[in-house]
């Protein structure tokens, strides 16, 4: 574990059968865990079965006590891949910019990446993040996302405001307002 301050904890779940069933390391839970670690996050894993609603609880109790939730496997096409289901489930809404790098990078590695459904949202402050099981898949997509996660992170945490910025506003939507007598936006 690290050393970081509580607000960069972050959760692994790994949604795996066989790793749930002690039949097969958790090899992707393992690599992400490290390069959250190498980011100064605190992270605690844990694995469960390919099961909606196991993986929805998980999903539930870690977004309770951690900014960051990161899922590996299950998000591929076959019956049992049902973490983007899950995840979709237990969302406020989604950062869809997040899943649409992950397969652009791995598109750059093999054709098959745009086969996966992983996913990204947000669930009250915490930044939920669908990755593949596979080891090499986990990695090419956590490192096309890593360099956005801290600010997301930063961003969920609140004030809430973007300090310095000032939107102008719209022209037409100021002669719209005042013609109908309502005050500046």
């Amino acid at each position: 574990m690290s050393s970081a301050p509580p607000e960069l904890t972050a959760l692994v779940i790994t949604a795996s059968d066989r790793s749930a069933a002690g039949e097969r390391p958790d090899a992707s839970g393992e690599l992400v865990a490290s390069r959250l670690v190498e980011l100064g996050f605190e992270v605690e894993r844990s694995v469960v079965p390919d099961d909606r609603g196991r993986i929805e609880r998980a999903l539930i109790e870690g977004a309770a006590s951690h900014r960051l939730v990161i899922t590996t496997g299950g998000t591929g096409l076959t019956p049992r891949d049902v973490t983007p289901q899950a995840t979709a489930a237990v969302l406020d809404y989604e950062v869809p910019g997040l899943g649409e790098a992950m397969r652009a990078e791995g598109r750059r590695h093999t054709p098959m990446a745009s086969l996966s459904r992983s996913l990204a949202g947000v669930r009250g402050r915490t930044l939920i993040v669908n990755l593949p099981g596979s080891p090499n898949g986990a990695l090419e997509s956590f490192d096309a996302i890593s360099g956005a996660l801290l600010h997301a992170i930063e961003t969920l945490a609140g004030p809430y405001d973007h300090a310095g910025w000032v939107e102008e506003p719209d022209a037409d939507m100021t002669e719209r307002v005042e013609s109908e007598g309502r005050a500046h936006p």
